[in-house]
């Protein structure tokens, strides 16, 4: 009898704990009371789901990061991509898993505004891209950096989540409002000027340092070219803005391109283009902002690709421009 006792003591006691345990989750999971104030998680690349729900739990999202990653084993794996994330406080795991896990857009530098809005056409629908690029190209659009017109140049880089029922207008200003946040914290305001160029035009120049530069360690260079060729009234000669109008990103320019009538081609017209040619990574942004200004590089006006990791050379005497042209045909490139 007594032995009986202390199973069913036992037993009991271990229902208890069971029933305490799932009591906590379902507590942790669907929380009482209505959902808090909202709140910003950034999600830096690289993060693991662990870190991901220890940053939930310490802007109070959820009330237990433990309990979050049970649910998620149990569910099956959450892919999170980098990015900032709206959330209200004391969420369920539910609504925070339709949030983080809501299909996403990958805009990266060098895009057009058309092939962002591929991406949306990915995950959204046809009909939906279509509205996104309307906003994005109607008069009525607007930047603190431009008030109307074209958004070309004006979305920030990065991933954005689109939940249910966000509208194309949405998503666009949503890109719109991290360009502005990102441009500030570089120091780029709608009243900025540098070397002679309004904040505008300095996107513009940006955006061609992108598609030009191609990489980080080259954009300060090339910053410095272009400059050095509007002071002296030079066209500026870039592949990349005969290519945008033709709908092109990257490749061989022709000789019957570099002919092709466009205020874009600027072996044909002086100046910058009239709007940006794609969307511009920080490090454009910081080249012109910051070009290189060392004693020799004041006289760059020429570059060309010299190696196939990416080096380029740069020059102020079209005797060294073709020198370096020759070197960099020896090398296959």
């Amino acid at each position: 009898m007594n032995r009986r006792r202390a199973v069913v003591a036992t037993v009991g006691a271990l229902a208890v704990v069971v029933l305490a345990a799932v009591g906590w989750f379902l507590y942790q999971a669907y929380p009482l009371g209505r959902p808090g104030s909202p709140v910003t998680v950034t999600v830096n690349s690289g993060d693991s789901i662990a870190v991901v729900a220890g940053r939930l739990q310490t802007e109070g999202v959820i009330g237990s990061a433990f309990a979050f990653r049970l649910e998620t084993l149990v569910l099956g794996g959450l892919v999170v991509h980098p990015g900032e994330y709206t959330l209200d406080r004391h969420s369920s795991f539910s609504a925070v898993r339709a949030i983080l896990s809501a299909p996403s857009v990958d805009v990266v530098p060098g895009l057009t505004l058309h092939e962002v809005a591929l991406q949306v056409a990915s995950i959204e629908g046809s009909g939906y891209a279509e509205q996104f690029l309307a906003a994005a190209t109607t008069a009525a659009a607007t930047s603190p950096f431009r008030p109307a017109g074209r958004l070309e140049g004006l979305i920030a880089p990065g991933w954005y989540q689109v939940p249910a029922g966000t509208t194309p207008r949405e998503l666009l200003d949503e890109m719109t409002t991290r360009f502005t946040s990102v441009a500030a914290s570089l120091g780029l305001t709608p009243t900025t000027r540098v070397h002679g160029l309004d904040a505008y035009h300095l996107i513009i120049a940006a955006s061609i340092v992108e598609k030009e530069g191609y990489l980080v360690r080259n954009m300060a260079n090339v910053a410095r070219v272009i400059y050095n060729r509007l002071d002296v009234g030079m066209r500026l000669q870039m592949d990349s803005t005969v290519l945008y109008p033709l709908g092109m990103d990257g490749g061989t320019v022709t000789p019957a391109m570099l002919t092709v009538p466009s205020p874009y081609n600027t072996y044909l017209n002086a100046g910058l283009t009239p709007t940006p040619i794609c969307t511009v990574s920080t490090s454009a942004l910081t080249a012109v902002l910051h070009p290189t200004s060392t004693p020799a590089s004041r006289h760059w006006i020429y570059f060309t690709l010299v190696k196939k990791d990416g080096t380029m050379a740069f020059s102020d005497t079209s005797a060294e421009q073709l020198a370096n042209e020759r070197l960099a045909a020896s090398r296959g490139i």
